[in-house]
């Protein structure tokens, strides 16, 4: 992430006079501004390629194709993004936030204030990522404890086993193939829908 104790930003905004600006403004803040991206560029490639810490975007009413660039970098490879609009509804602001924009401030922006809106945005996304880590962790055991139930009852079927030896035969396969649990039952069941 930080090269040398340096935020890396990355620029996108239409207006070249109002980027020089914020350039200026990041780079008095101690950021390295690894890009400034204007109207016709790709920013989820850019973003890909460069790896900034933090994506700003000012402009002013966010539009449709900018909202679908947040959206995936948001689901393809996740960014803190500030987001300085001049004037918005209340539709645009959810739909921003919904793309995974961390900070969006309303009637442009102050040099004073780029370091704590940074703070707080990179301080949301990281939070925000602790939660969707962890949403995706609970549906995976979900889906695991799902598939193992299912498991098992192919193999009390199958062997006339008891749930206790089904769970214990699903466990030392596991164990024998140096395998995740919920894997071998994954496997098991698709061997069975083959078989069945």
């Amino acid at each position: 992430m930080k090269q040398n104790g340096r935020l890396r930003v990355m620029l996108f905004d239409k207006s070249a006079g109002r980027a020089a600006i914020l350039e200026q403004a990041l780079k008095d803040q101690g950021c390295e501004v690894v890009a400034r991206l204007g109207d016709g560029d790709d920013v989820f490639r850019r973003v890909q390629e460069l790896q900034p810490d933090v994506v700003f975007v000012d402009m002013d009413i966010p539009d449709r194709d900018t909202l679908e660039s947040m959206r995936l970098i948001n689901r393809e490879i996740p960014r803190p993004v500030v987001m300085f609009a001049s004037q918005s509804d209340g539709a645009t602001i959810e739909e921003a936030v919904r793309a995974g924009v961390s900070a969006y401030i309303v009637d442009g922006l102050s040099p004073s204030r780029l370091k704590p809106i940074m703070e707080v945005a990179i301080a949301r996304f990281r939070e925000f990522q602790a939660l969707r880590n962890e949403l995706e962790l609970t549906r995976n055991k979900l889906a695991d404890r799902r598939d193992i139930d299912k498991a098992k009852g192919v193999l009390m079927r199958q062997k006339g086993l008891s749930e206790e030896d089904a769970y214990a035969a699903l466990r030392k396969l596991a164990m024998d193939r140096n395998q995740k649990l919920g894997d071998v039952a994954r496997m098991l069941l698709a061997a069975a829908e083959l078989l069945g």
